[in-house]
């Protein structure tokens, strides 16, 4: 088609309304910047009339320079008994200092009645003489009909005259805004495309994701027309969210052939969906299509095999494309192409009748009928990998450890220290720490024991901490699960433990992931690409 589509986001607005995100002035300017570099066209910064902290990041955006996104304040038509040039709110918008204005309406007779209280033809003049003033001082103005679709379903007539009021006032861009999140994808075609013959301006979509229908709707008013797409990164928004526009821009560029952003733009899709839920300081959504790790991870060993010979068998895109990879998972459900494809990745060269590859699935079998789970703790499975093939050396060893819990007063807290005694390289290495809980201690007393001999794991941080109980029908003697993620600077993994005992788990967990670590960093300076950093290493030079 190659027509081009006006990408809106509105992630730093909408999306902070939803539950859990929040951004400093500082995160919502960095994010400004990754959605600039993504061909985002309008970049929403906030509310203006709303909060101290929407005005700060109007003022710190002027001094920023953006490629090609103009930067647009948010805010509603004036309010009753007011003249437009004496409405705080429309002042507020225009100290903003922003090229482009958005302002919203009501389209629904019950709001008018309900939530305004005013008569209907007066919220008309409320429209026009907002969009009126705003129009003749800055270069655009958007005009957002809320709730526009309940509305022409409960009054049709009055809805579009709203939409009149503010295409007569001089709106740039009409937005219908499925404000509720309930339309169905076939009405909010019909009433785009019948908003698209009537009015001669481009006409936009908004909608939310109350009933999971938010990217399919925005889709479906782009095929009905509409040529201005509103989302947040991720779907973040007030409720259920906003339409993600993450999926929708994939959409369009792939499957429906629109010009949305470039190749190049595209391929970045993953790495702003992850910027962005850094900010926010959310998990990402594992399976959140085209950018979660999950969107393209194969399981099943038919699967695999199947995607080793040609990725299409099983991906939809090439994974590239939107800036994410192919994952093979391991577990009982494994077959030879899943081993196959993991060593490959980890870089070792296997043939496929080599007996190594048999014991290696055999052995993921047997554990994961222990509790195990070797698809989400890829650094334990690397290590039984290399365990397996003679390749990895034990970096230090347990002589014992002892973790002791006591509680002085009622009204104390609980205090936990471990004591950790390891051998490295012959050297007997006591040390003891104290920490939030057990496996706090002992993670600190390990990594205490350990860092004379392994520096580089100063830099290893605890991220995630997982356990799950796997039989709770024994209560207290149940097995336990523990799965650890980890990172440096610059990597991430995650390793398993599995016990009766919860602190044995751990134990096993945190052994790996240290394991992971150096042996990470042992195979970096076998290549050159690092220093000597351990002692037994320096020594060995």
């Amino acid at each position: 088609m190659g027509e081009r589509i006006d990408l809106y986001d509105t992630t730093l607005r909408d999306g902070t309304q939803g539950e859990d995100v929040a951004f400093s002035v500082a995160d919502k300017v960095r994010i400004a910047h990754r959605l600039d570099e993504l061909g985002v066209r309008y970049i929403e910064g906030g509310w203006p009339g709303s909060n101290p902290r929407d005005i700060d990041f109007f003022d710190a955006a002027r001094k920023e320079r953006f490629a090609g996104a103009r930067v647009v304040a948010f805010g509603s038509t004036r309010r009753s008994k007011l003249r437009a040039e004496n409405d705080p709110n429309l002042q507020a918008l225009l100290q903003a200092g922003t090229p482009v204005v958005t302002i919203f309406g009501k389209s629904w007779d019950l709001h008018v009645h309900e939530a305004l209280r005013i008569p209907l033809e007066e919220n008309l003049e409320l429209i026009h003489d907002s969009v009126r003033f705003l129009k003749s001082r800055v270069d655009e103005v958007v005009y957002d009909a809320e709730h526009f679709f309940d509305g022409y379903e409960a009054n049709p007539d009055y809805a579009m005259r709203t939409l009149e009021a503010a295409a007569s006032a001089g709106a740039d861009v009409l937005v219908l805004c499925d404000t509720n999140g309930g339309s169905m994808p076939r009405r909010i075609a019909d009433l785009t495309r019948e908003v698209v013959a009537r009015f001669g301006r481009p006409v936009g979509i908004h909608t939310h994701n109350d009933a999971e229908m938010a990217v399919a709707n925005a889709l479906a008013a782009v095929e009905a027309g509409a040529r201005h797409v509103q989302g947040t990164i991720n779907g973040f928004g007030e409720r259920c969210g906003n339409a993600n526009l993450i999926s929708i821009i994939a959409n369009l560029q792939l499957k429906l052939g629109y010009d949305v952003v470039t190749p190049a733009q595209l391929a970045k899709l993953r790495e702003v969906s992850r910027y962005v839920y850094e900010l926010a300081n959310i998990q990402p959504l594992k399976r959140q299509p085209y950018v979660g790790d999950s969107a393209f991870a194969h399981k099943g060993g038919v699967h695999v095999s199947a995607v080793q010979r040609n990725a299409r068998t099983y991906e939809h895109i090439d994974p590239a494309a939107v800036g994410n990879r192919t994952r093979v998972l391991v577990s009982d459900l494994s077959g030879r192409s899943n081993i196959l494809a993991k060593a490959a990745e980890m870089g070792i060269d296997l043939a496929g009748k080599d007996p190594v590859v048999k014991e290696v699935l055999e052995r993921i079998k047997q554990l994961e009928n222990r509790g195990y789970q070797f698809e989400a703790a890829e650094g334990s499975f690397e290590l039984l990998m290399k365990r397996a093939l003679g390749r990895h050396e034990p970096a230090f060893e347990l002589v014992g450890f002892r973790v002791i819990n006591e509680k002085r007063a009622p009204n104390e807290p609980t205090l936990a220290e471990a004591t950790v005694m390891v051998k490295v390289d012959g050297q007997v290495e006591h040390t003891a720490a104290v920490g939030d809980g057990p496996v706090n201690a002992l993670d600190r007393a390990l990594r205490k024991a350990l860092e004379r001999f392994y520096p580089e794991l100063r830099e290893v941080r605890l991220v995630d901490y997982k356990v799950r109980i796997l039989n709770g029908r024994d209560g207290t003697a149940a097995v336990t699960r523990v799965l650890i993620e980890s990172a440096d600077h610059e990597d991430k993994w995650e390793t398993v433990g599995v016990s009766e005992n919860i602190i044995q788990a751990s134990w096993e967990a945190l052994i790996d992931a240290i394991e992971y670590k150096i042996a990470k960093e042992a195979e970096r300076r076998r290549r050159g690409d690092a220093p000597p950093a351990s002692l037994k290493e320096a020594r060995a030079r």
